[in-house]
């Protein structure tokens, strides 16, 4: 009898283990990177007393993505980050609060390991729906995406060759709960909220959409009775027409950019922004040739009813150059550079028109070598500001990929730098700047 118990115990062990088995199946994706930077000078100011440093390091970022497909169509998606940090270098302030700009941990967490998603993916026969912490900021075309982490329901669905999308973001809640130090007691609707509508119409060789957000923004209504609440409208195409690839997007935001409850606790200012830009590249094997043009409205300091700039940007996962608005190598590891009178520069590009021409060729299949010229002034001068001319940029990079799944960056960039940065005197001295950087790179 003691026996018949084993054998029916050991059998149901068995097929309990292979039922978890069956009805999970796991698939692991990511990317490692490790690179090493070489900047010149981490200001702009020349024989100030105060002129910037040179600065060299290494450092390096671990993502791998976690999909647990549960049963078909159903599927819990996950992310996390780890090891970001410079070899050797000290920690970030570990009682930091503030997020890290593209993960849903602090700068502090990400260097140990931070969690940034955690959604249920559903391919329902209505459409798929996405429910919880997943990506957001990134629409149509890489300008002006600035890749983070919220809460969001989404919804879409294809019919054909178009393709409908629909989302609520939960950007900040303050509502009362156990978390806060302070619990908002008096406010139940000072929260950060937005809704999306997109459609896309999409094609053999290209497609074309139109993503339309409004924004109410509320956080400000307990301190300042007053809130944001606009229209962002991003109409973007891709295609490809012979040889020559093309892409190109427009923003425009309108609205309130502060929006009182009352007119006795200040006049609104009405919001006004708008960026785009349009990018084409022609390719004649192994030689390729392309060209950006690129524009982010500035604040107009002489109009106090109004915001111009400031809304919108670039986009921190668009890189134009090095050194000129680069945010992933640049601004996040070395920081922003600083010229006089409070003139910064720094990733993602705002308040500027931007020029750039690239010749890049590809002697081998594992090899592209480019180089590009790229020109930057502002839109409007901040008051004081005597100059709007950012400068000049030449950039040469090489990548070389040593297998399917790994590659080497090596680049080199050296920035003249525009008066703008002079401030409001242009007796003041600049230094011109330029970075090395190489980066190891490995997906799967």
């Amino acid at each position: 009898m003691k026996r018949f118990w084993l054998v029916l115990l050991s059998l149901g062990l068995i097929l309990a283990f292979s039922a978890s088995a069956m009805a999970v199946d796991i698939k692991f994706s990511g990317e490692f990177y490790a690179a090493g930077i070489y900047l010149d000078k981490t200001n702009l100011k020349k024989d100030s007393g105060s002129d910037g440093i040179s600065t060299a390091f290494y450092y390096q970022r671990l993502r791998v993505r976690t999909d647990f497909v549960v049963s078909p169509g159903l599927t819990l998606v996950t992310r996390f980050d780890a090891l970001e940090r410079i070899w050797g270098g000290q920690r970030s302030d570990p009682t930091s609060t503030t997020l890290a700009t593209d993960s849903a941990g602090t700068r502090s967490e990400n260097e140990n390991i931070a969690f940034d998603w955690a959604y249920i993916d559903y391919q329902s026969p209505i459409g798929t729906f996405d429910v919880g912490l997943m990506e957001d900021g990134r629409t149509g075309t890489v300008f002006g995406n600035s890749y983070t982490t919220l809460g969001r329901i989404k919804w879409k669905n294809t019919f054909g060759p178009v393709t409908i999308a629909a989302d609520i973001t939960k950007s900040k809640d303050k509502s009362y709960s156990a978390v806060p130090t302070t619990p908002t007691t008096n406010f139940t609707d000072a929260d950060n909220d937005k809704y999306g509508l997109e459609g896309v119409y999409a094609w053999k060789d290209g497609k074309a959409g139109m993503k339309v957000t409004y924004y109410r923004y509320a956080e400000n209504e307990p301190s300042a009775n007053n809130k944001k609440a606009y229209f962002l409208f991003t109409p973007y195409a891709i295609a490809k027409i012979g040889p020559v690839d093309i892409q190109a997007e427009l923003n425009y935001a309108t609205g309130k950019y502060k929006q009182y409850d009352n007119a006795i606790d200040g006049s609104d200012v009405t919001l006004q922004n708008i960026s785009g830009w349009i990018d084409a590249t022609v390719t004649f094997n192994p030689v390729y040739f392309g060209a950006t043009f690129a524009y982010v409205s500035g604040d107009d300091p002489n109009t106090t009813d109004k915001q111009e700039g400031g809304t919108l940007n670039g986009g921190q996962d668009w890189n134009p150059c090095l050194i000129m608005f680069n945010y992933y190598d640049r601004t996040y590891w070395v920081g922003v550079l600083n010229g006089y009178n409070s003139t910064t520069n720094a990733g993602p590009m705002s308040n500027a028109w931007f020029g750039q021409g690239r010749v890049g060729v590809k002697p081998l299949a594992a090899l592209d070598i480019m180089a590009s010229l790229s020109y930057a002034k502002a839109d409007q001068k901040p008051a004081g500001v005597l100059n709007d001319l950012y400068g000049w940029e030449v950039d040469v990079t090489g990548t070389y990929k040593i297998t399917n799944n790994l590659s080497y960056m090596l680049g080199v960039g050296y920035w003249f730098v525009g008066d703008y940065y002079k401030g409001n005197n242009n007796a003041n001295s600049l230094n011109n700047d330029y970075m090395l950087i190489n980066k190891l790179t490995l997906t799967f």
